[in-house]
């Protein structure tokens, strides 16, 4: 396979836009593009409390380089290798290579290299301008080898996703022409509305936190010397919305999908020029920066955004290239400003409330409290708390009844867990009663102590494998292979051991089991199911 190198890996590289190329090399080369790229934020005493989970991002890229590409770069600032998900890998340059530098990733997508043939064997052919290309960039479609673009993808985790964790670069990577077998990034960075989600407080505490969505452009290039400070190239910006009661998904985020807003009804900008612009010093008009904000409904868990950007075709300032629209304002363009539209790009911000509630189940009686005491469970059943935070929690029977086990963020019988907080998370804590024996009294089920009831534990298995319990049952010893039922006491504590075969391995546990390790202790109050699972 062939390699990628860049000289200076640690430097930033110029973000502005060559005026000398063609258009499209100066605004296009990424469409369709999708992120979802988010700010975690930390607990407050605010009921309204909430957060952003995680980040991804989904996009397609069309290449208007002119020749074929065979790679594509995304350069992440603020983030390390370890913060990276699984990236898409549904293309045919597969999945995509992390090369970390000093502050940030390289995310690179690379075509295999053949060295018998002296050739990269996968590419994405040149788009021609002034095509359509909405629903062609992906591997399923039977015009996606022709079709001048591909489709990429990023997840960033929540516990990374932070002011300082940015997308910086989008680059289409061809043959270095010093070392063929070896690709590097284009000289060309695209701009792509890439939105840094986070959450304010609201103006009046009774309201919901306000989503901020903010795009900021790359630095123009340096001026030449003795030249003023100078503009990059401009851009047209629009902007819809919508969202959902459910969390959106890094497959959802494609041009085609419904719930992906496209609907004049549902523009939230109608049109905002975006200009890379010098540093601020009173002279010159800011138009590197555009924020849209609102509160979140209630039970909302996605807000979807879709930016569409188009060629700005008016005219420039000749000393400082500023864009001087006709209305004088860039905010209403005249039919010759808007060119062609460069890219379509999909986010969405999957938000709710980080917190832990704990539910109790069952017929007996019983308590659950967190360590910070911020839960006791008797009287307070819910906490909010900030994304990452561990949160210990211990269930705790009352006299004369017994913890029965977890279920939800908790699994298991033992008393005590711990649950790191990624979402609204629930947990649920079963108590039951203790029945003790009744002297005198009828004899229980499957002949135990008077007054005792029995009960019947089943075991399962896929594959072959033996599972056996101790002590023996009221009724036989549990021994399956052999028998794979048994009446226990009510009370009892049943350990159930599973043997696979010579040469196979236990996998896991399922129904009242959990977990991977071979013994499992039961108490047995119920009929209860076990299920063995033993590797083929």
């Amino acid at each position: 396979m062939g390699t990628q190198k860049r000289v200076g890996e640690s430097t930033m590289p110029t973000h502005g836009f060559n005026r000398k190329s063609s258009l499209y090399r100066k605004l296009a080369g990424a469409a369709l593009a999708a992120s979802l790229f988010a700010l975690p934020l930390g607990a407050n005493a605010q009921a309204q409390q909430a957060a952003i989970f995680g980040s991804l991002g989904n996009f397609d890229a069309a290449n208007f380089e002119g020749k074929d590409a065979f790679g594509f770069e995304i350069q992440i600032e603020g983030i390390q290798v370890k913060d990276l998900m699984p990236s898409w890998c549904g293309n045919n340059f597969g999945c995509p290579v992390m090369v970390p530098y000093a502050t940030g990733v390289y995310v690179r997508y690379q075509s295999p290299y053949d060295p018998v043939s002296g050739t990269f064997t996968s590419r994405t052919a040149p788009h021609q301008p002034n095509t359509a290309f909405g629903g062609t960039c992906y591997f399923y479609t039977p015009t996606y080898s022709a079709a001048g673009c591909n489709h990429f993808g990023v997840h960033i985790a929540y516990t990374a996703a932070g002011s300082a964790a940015r997308t910086v670069g989008y680059r289409w990577m061809f043959p270095d022409p010093a070392n063929p077998a070896q690709l590097v990034a284009s000289a060309t960075n695209i701009f792509v509305p890439n939105p840094v989600y986070t959450f304010v407080p609201p103006a009046q505490p009774a309201l919901p936190p306000v989503l901020v969505a903010e795009v900021v452009t790359p630095e123009p290039p340096p001026p030449p010397p003795a030249l003023p400070p100078q503009y990059g190239d401009a851009t047209w910006m629009k902007v819809f919305k919508t969202e959902l009661q459910r969390e959106a998904t890094l497959d959802e985020l494609v041009a085609t999908n419904a719930i992906v807003p496209q609907d004049p009804a549902q523009v939230e900008t109608n049109w905002v020029l975006m200009q890379p612009s010098p540093p601020p010093d009173g002279r010159h008009r800011q138009r590197n920066r555009h924020v849209n904000q609102g509160g979140v409904n209630a039970g909302t868990r996605a807000v979807i955004r879709r930016y569409e950007t188009y060629a700005y075709t008016g005219a420039y300032d000749p000393v400082t290239h500023e864009a001087t629209c006709a209305d004088g304002t860039c905010t209403a363009p005249a039919p010759v400003e808007v060119g062609d539209m460069i890219n379509a790009q999909m986010t969405a911000a999957n938000v709710g409330v980080p917190g832990l509630a704990v539910t109790k189940a069952g017929t007996g009686v019983g308590n659950v409290t967190s360590a910070d005491k911020v839960i006791t469970c008797g009287s307070k059943c819910a906490g909010n708390y900030a994304l990452g935070t561990v949160v210990t929690v211990t269930a705790t029977p009352a006299s004369n009844n017994a913890f029965t086990g977890w279920t939800g963020a908790c699994t298991g019988t033992v008393a005590t867990c711990a649950i790191t907080i990624s979402d609204a998370m629930n947990v649920t804590a079963t108590f039951d009663p203790i029945v003790k024996p009744v002297a005198g009294g009828g004899g229980g089920g499957g002949g135990g102590a008077a007054g005792t009831p029995s009960y019947t534990l089943s075991v399962g298995r896929s594959n072959p494998g033996t599972v056996t319990g101790t002590p023996a049952g009221t009724d036989r010893a549990l021994d399956c292979g052999n028998a794979c039922s048994a009446k226990f006491l009510q009370d009892t504590i049943v350990t159930l051991t599973a043997t696979p075969p010579a040469g196979k391995t236990f996998a896991s546990w399922g129904g009242a089991c959990s977990g991977n390790a071979p013994i499992c202790s039961l108490n047995i109050i119920r009929d209860t199911s076990v299920q063995a699972n033993f590797n083929k």
